[in-house]
């Protein structure tokens, strides 16, 4: 397997090492990330209207690769508005703080509730599921926001969605790259991610609880948003002036989340999973916006207009989080598909992507042994994760990790499992701000700072599964 890397490549790469740079700088990147579209765009068609019309053409590929989850994030927070301006919102979450008293029982608590969640439903509707009902209540024990988007974020999009051992979406792909069965690729995979998940969540929490008492804790709050605008509304606004009856927003306390549990039979029943069941959870958010909006403003006579206003509340939200993220977003999915199908097929044949040739190229020029196979696999995962799908280099991961295997007579399994769990704990949502959007939104705080908040301990954690992984090969 050898792949020729062109000019477009090693610039793809100096731009990454850029963008990297800038983030963990605390910069803005759109910048950067427009002038590597335009050089990439110019290498590729040799054209300056070409290159340049690869810049809006690469933002609207982007929006639409986002857009589902730009709808859900703008529902679920255009319902949790309407929530907090009738107080159903503090009378559905008062239960609950009788089991998360203290910022740390919240932590885990979310974490661990959106980890089991997450495996059956996977991610995305899980923050949606687990955010509108518990991130309230963590607030008001004193869990930051930003500290309940990692507990998501960590426990869901990593823990969860490398192992997906009820879904078993990622261990099929890579054992079928690799020339596995899936059972043992699942089971090479427990303590990996049982390492890479205690190190991570631990340390994070222990990072959080150290800057909170230095005075060094940055919440990285979006204003306007659900988490940033407390339990009531602000004072001096006609929404205020809502009032509901107590049994009525008690019997509305109970029903909210009964109708979300049907979502979960529902789910099952039908089997629905990723963008199905997500869809399932948006819809039943707008029907209770609509419901609940409708009895709110029966008095005023402003029912049907208010609805309008609370969509355009929630859409403002999510455009908002989501335009930084949309140019960075852009270049990166030019390191998959959205190349060819913006720029056409100027890539080498046999290209499988920007990003995956040049995993390619670094499993082509390294020494073959047990440690080194561990650390390249790592390496190589975290590569292809990059542009921020988790799932689009899980494969190539697997086959590198076959061919490691078989240079070594040992380790395939824990090679392949190895190389998944790097990729989506990278590219799945934990690292790269636009794939980790849906727990930030949620919780209203900035994925960049949600993205640096997770750097350190998922390092951490992958330095210490490679470890692992090195005495298992």
């Amino acid at each position: 397997m050898s792949i020729q890397l062109t000019a477009i490549h090693w610039v793809y790469l100096v731009f990454i090492v850029f963008i990297l740079a800038l983030l963990i700088r605390r910069r803005d990147t759109t910048m950067i990330c427009v002038t590597g579209i335009l050089a990439l765009g110019l290498l590729a068609t040799a054209t300056v209207s070409g290159s340049v019309s690869g810049i809006f053409n690469s933002f609207v590929y982007a929006t639409k690769e986002l857009l589902g989850t730009i709808m859900i994030i703008s529902i679920i927070v255009a319902m949790s508005r309407i929530l907090i301006i009738t107080g159903i919102n503090e009378t559905m979450v008062s239960p609950l703080t009788r089991f998360l008293r203290t910022p740390a029982m919240a932590y885990w608590g979310i974490g661990l509730i959106m980890m089991v969640t997450s495996f059956f439903f996977w991610p995305s509707p899980a923050v949606a599921l687990v955010g509108a009902v518990l991130l309230p209540a963590a607030i008001r024990v004193g869990l930051p926001a930003l500290g309940a988007a990692v507990a998501m974020n960590l426990f869901g999009h990593g823990i969860a969605l490398s192992g997906d051992y009820i879904i078993q979406g990622a261990p099929k792909l890579t054992a079928d790259a690799a020339g596995l069965p899936v059972s043992s690729v699942m089971q090479a995979s427990i303590p990996l991610v049982a390492v890479m998940g205690v190190v991570t969540t631990v340390s994070a929490f222990w990072m959080m609880r150290r800057d909170q008492k230095n005075g060094t804790w940055r919440d990285g709050l979006v204003s306007s948003s659900p988490a940033a605008a407390g339990p009531l509304p602000e004072a001096g606004t006609d929404e205020e002036q809502v009032v509901m009856s107590d049994g009525l927003r008690k019997g509305l306390a109970i029903a909210i989340p009964l109708l979300f549990l049907l979502d979960v039979a529902g789910m099952f029943v039908l089997h629905l999973q990723g963008g199905d069941a997500t869809a399932l959870v948006g819809g039943t958010a707008v029907l209770i916006l609509i419901v609940i909006t409708l009895l709110a403003h029966r008095g005023q006579g402003q029912g049907l207009e208010k609805i309008t206003a609370y969509l355009i509340e929630g859409f403002v939200f999510g455009f908002k989080v989501f335009g930084p993220v949309i140019p960075i977003a852009a270049f990166f999915y030019l390191g998959d598909s959205a190349f060819t199908g913006l720029f056409g097929n100027v890539l080498p044949d046999g290209s499988h992507g920007i990003v995956n040739d040049l995993g390619v190229a670094l499993a082509n020029h390294v020494p073959l042994n047990g440690a080194v196979g561990a650390v390249t696999l790592t390496v190589i995962g975290a590569i292809t994760g990059l542009d921020g799908s988790g799932f689009s280099g899980i494969s190539l991961a697997g086959s590198i990790a076959g061919l490691f295997a078989a240079a070594i007579h040992s380790g395939a399994a824990t090679l392949t499992a190895l190389g998944q769990v790097a990729a989506i704990w990278v590219g799945g949502g934990t690292l790269i701000p636009w794939a980790l959007i849906p727990a930030a939104a949620i919780c209203g705080v900035s994925p960049f700072e949600l993205a640096r908040r997770n750097l350190k301990p998922v390092l951490l954690g992958m330095a210490a599964m490679t470890v692992v992984a090195m005495f298992l090969v």
